[in-house]
């Protein structure tokens, strides 16, 4: 696996990094405080971002993205995951890519829209009842002669309150018992759409994670994205692209961005007359820290190699799931401990990083679901699974 970078991808990094460090991160705190990001400073960072062609940069450059590589991509996110979450969607998109089926008119409606950023979508997946078992759904859409009738609910829908549009899987199956899931297109605005509370988290402030609620709901036959019974493949699809890139690049940068924070009060702050990074148990926990981000990353770019040589990931993504939001857990912890009584006061950030951290580990699949896949696939496959020569 080559990993050197060449002068564009530096370029590339240097540009987002400077951006993140100018732009967003000084708004982390105000974030933190009032728990949201307010319209005129979301519009700004926008408008900022997408004049530096930083704006949806997974999409091709066909309809107006980035048209990056998966590995670009990558490089980018970790970059991302030096700020906060909101931040992220409001400077860089949140552009999925199940858009990518949009044919027709639901180009012009959805698909380039949002990827200028005049739209804003969010993915409705998960419900009360069906977290990782995404085929659990019991939203329904039902085929009539004008086109399609959803009722249902979904919960935990980040950014919900920002979005106009969803991406909503539903069962489309006319015998009982059918489990064809599809997805679909659904505006905000169409009667019968219901924006429940937002449900307060430990973590991510000034994200929203609100409730939808669909009552009888009339959908347009061009709301169908893609062909029916192809919904579950479609999110699962974009959960894949998700645990890459906003769960294992991301937790790669936050912990890189927590261990410079580390890194830095261990050699200024003393104890005993000398420096702590001076005991060896402290620098067993920069050690160990610094060897768990780099094989982390490894990973991470050994899956996004494959996507790029157009070979299945889905187990490596996995993997990466697994390793790199634990990985951040573990260095996240070590940061509190080394910070001592301040890594646990709200003066400082690290007690916002070790709440942020958390959720790694459950949202799109937890580690207990994608250990059970990893599992599975290798007493299937043995040894081919984790030789990365094969």
């Amino acid at each position: 696996m080559a990993i050197a970078l060449n002068d564009e991808q530096k370029m590339m990094i240097e540009t987002v990094r400077r951006f993140i460090q100018t732009e967003l991160q000084p708004l982390e705190e105000r974030i933190e405080t009032d728990g949201q990001l307010d319209t005129d400073t979301a519009r700004t960072v926008f408008a900022k971002s997408s004049a530096l062609g930083l704006y949806a940069l997974n999409m091709p450059a066909e309809h107006g993205g980035g048209g990056l590589s998966a590995v670009d991509r990558i490089l980018c996110e970790e970059q991302f995951g030096h700020t906060s979450d909101i931040l992220i969607r409001r400077a860089f998109g949140n552009v999925y890519e199940p858009l990518l089926e949009c044919h027709g008119d639901q180009i012009e409606r959805w698909l380039r829209p949002t990827v200028r950023g005049e739209r804003t979508c969010s993915i409705a997946i998960t419900e009360p009842g069906a977290g990782s078992d995404a085929q659990g759904i019991r939203t329904t859409a039902r085929r009539t002669d004008s086109g399609w009738v959803l009722n249902g609910g979904k919960h935990f829908i980040s950014d919900g309150l920002w979005s106009d549009f969803f991406l909503v899987s539903a069962k489309t199956g006319e015998q009982a018992g059918s489990k064809e899931i599809s997805m679909f297109l659904v505006d905000k605005a169409l009667p019968g759409l219901t924006v429940g509370k937002d449900q307060a988290m430990m973590g991510l402030r000034g994200t929203p994670h609100v409730e939808l609620f669909f009552d009888n709901v009339v959908l347009e036959p061009i709301a169908l994205l893609g062909q029916a019974g192809q919904g579950f493949k479609l999110a699962m699809g974009a959960l894949n692209v998700v645990r890459l890139a906003q769960v294992g690049a991301r937790a790669v940068g936050k912990a890189c961005h927590v261990l410079e924070l580390m890194t830095a009060y261990a050699a200024e702050r003393k104890q005993f007359g000398q420096p702590i990074g001076d005991f060896q148990m402290v620098q067993q926990m920069l050690a160990d820290s610094v060897i768990d981000i780099n094989a982390a990353r490894l990973m991470v770019l050994h899956a996004a190699e494959m996507i790029d040589a157009g070979q299945d990931a889905r187990d490596w993504i996995a993997m990466v799931k697994v390793h790199a939001s634990e990985m951040l857990g573990r260095v996240v912890d070590r940061a509190v401990q080394v910070f001592g009584g301040m890594g646990f006061c709200k003066e400082l950030p690290i007690e916002r990083y070790y709440r942020d951290a958390r959720i790694y580990r459950i949202f799109d699949g937890t580690s207990e679901i994608h250990r059970t896949v990893i599992a599975r696939s290798v007493l299937k496959r043995g040894a081919a699974l984790f030789d990365v020569n094969r």
